[in-house]
Parts: C-alpha cells; sequence; structure tokens
C-alpha cells in the first residue's frame, strides 16, 4: 500500500506507543519518516526497523519544549528530504496524580511546557514549512479523551490537552484555505507506557474501573490509534479539517 508515496511526515513522541506505531505505519503506506524523541538510541532503533521492513526514514533528537529543537527538526525534514506534507504532533507527558490544591507549581509549568507549548511550536513551524512549499499538507495533534473529561487528580493533564482543542481549531481557520489541514485525535486509554505509569499511580482497581466504563470493555492498542491518524493524514480526509476523532472505545459516552 503507497497511500504516501513521495510524502514527507514527521512524528513526535515517536519512541514509543502511539508515535512509534504511527510512524512504522505511515512508513509502511509510503511515507518517508523523520521521528523525533528525546532519546537518541530509541530512535536509530526506530529508523533501522523501518528501513528493514524496506520504508526510509531519518531521527532527529527534540526537545518539543524547546523552541530551537523544534525548528531544527523541520528544517532536517525539509533539508534532508525535500519537503514536508505530514505532521503528527504527538509528544506528551503527564502521568502524575495530584490534588489541585496539591499539585507543584513545577508540575504545571513542565506539563504545560511539553504538552501545549510544545504543540503550539510544532505547528507553528511546520505550518510556516507547509506555507513556504505551497502543497498543502496535514497536521493530526494528539489530545486525549482528558480533552473533554475532567477527572481527579488531572487538573494539569486535562488542562492542558483541552488547550490542544482551541490551537487545532484556530490554526484550521487559518491554514485551510492553504490546503492545510489541522485535526485532533483525542484516544482513550491506550496500552502505552504513559498509560502503564497513570495504572501505577492510580492503583490497578481504579484503573480496570475505567475499562470497565468502555462500551468495549477494553484498552486500545497503539496500531488502533496509528491507523485513525493515517486516515486523518490521508486523502481519504480531505473534507476533514477543524474536527475531532475521538477513538476511546465509547469511554466519554459513559460518563
Amino acid at each position: 500500500m503507497s497511500v504516501f508515496e513521495g510524502k514527507v511526515a514527521i512524528v513526535t513522541g515517536a519512541s514509543s506507543g502511539i508515535g512509534k506505531a504511527t510512524a512504522l505505519i505511515l512508513a509502511e503506506r509510503g511515507a518517508t519518516v523523520v521521528v523525533a524523541a528525546r532519546r537518541t538510541e530509541v530512535l536509530d532503533e526506530l529508523v533501522a526497523q523501518i528501513e528493514q521492513a524496506g520504508g526510509k526514514a531519518s531521527a532527529v533528537v527534540t526537545d518539543v519544549a524547546q523552541a530551537s529543537d523544534v525548528e531544527a527538526m523541520v528544517a532536517h525534514a525539509v533539508d534532508t528530504h525535500g519537503r514536508l506534507d505530514l505532521a503528527v504532533n504527538n509528544a506528551g507527558i503527564g502521568a502524575e496524580v495530584y490534588p489541585l490544591i496539591d499539585t507543584p507549581d513545577d508540575y504545571w509549568d513542565r506539563v504545560m511546557a511539553v504538552n501545549l507549548r510544545g504543540n503550539f511550536l510544532c505547528l507553528k513551524h511546520e505550518a510556516r514549512a507547509m506555507l513556504a512549499a505551497g502543497n498543502g499538507g496535514s497536521i493530526v495533534n494528539i489530545g486525549s479523551v482528558n480533552t473533554f473529561l475532567g477527572c481527579p487528580g488531572a487538573s494539569t493533564y486535562t488542562a492542558s490537552k483541552a488547550g490542544q482543542l482551541g490551537l487545532t481549531t484556530s490554526a484550521s481557520a487559518e491554514l485551510a484555505e492553504h490546503g492545510i489541514r489541522v485535526n485532533l485525535l483525542c484516544p482513550g486509554v491506550i496500552h502505552t507506557p504513559l498509560h502503564e505509569q497513570i495504572k501505577g499511580n492510580l492503583g490497578a482497581e481504579a484503573f480496570d474501573g475505567i475499562r470497565q466504563r468502555k462500551h468495549m470493555r477494553r484498552f486500545g492498542e497503539p496500531e488502533e490509534i496509528a491507523r485513525c491518524i493515517a486516515f486523518l493524514c490521508s486523502e481519504d480526509a480531505s473534507f476533514v479539517t477543524g474536527t475531532t476523532l475521538t477513538p476511546d472505545g465509547g469511554f466519554h459516552l459513559s460518563l
């Protein structure tokens, strides 16, 4: 399948979970993928895995909270591969659980720096590159079911993810006339390292209570979310922008 043949994609937070699964599926479907995260050795392993499967990829170590890193990431895509067509802004943190009144100020700052500032910086520099090329493009921001739903102990994470909704709809309104689509994908609980950390913080019983509230009575797999992201990146979604896709097994409908 060569849906993305000739396209160049960036995937942030590509070292594990949803980001890694997305990089693999985009490469499998023909895209040249720039994988970005903070751990060099993990990125090198992912590039090797993609190349061994016949795909094309390169890696760039990136802290999305740093403007210089994000600018360099986008420049790497354009300078190394000649263009930027697709971007998946997946990097995120926020597994710790605090009551609102006990939330450390530095935790708030750290989560906002990655989840919200990082998303803003990625959007800004990716859009600049796409506008300069004049070929349109597709950007997918990765939110969370917490974009819409608050829950005890997660005020910081929820606020950061809610902010992505405003970024996405505003960016869509600005960029649609230039052929650049911007959408938000909000997964429910997925089997990823982040959610394993949350399970450890909440406790197994509370975590299983979340599973029971899902219509499908199970958690999702990274590959399931990656296929949704690939759809939003593809021409099958050519009339989809400024919207939110919520693959969460029906969780948000059960509350």
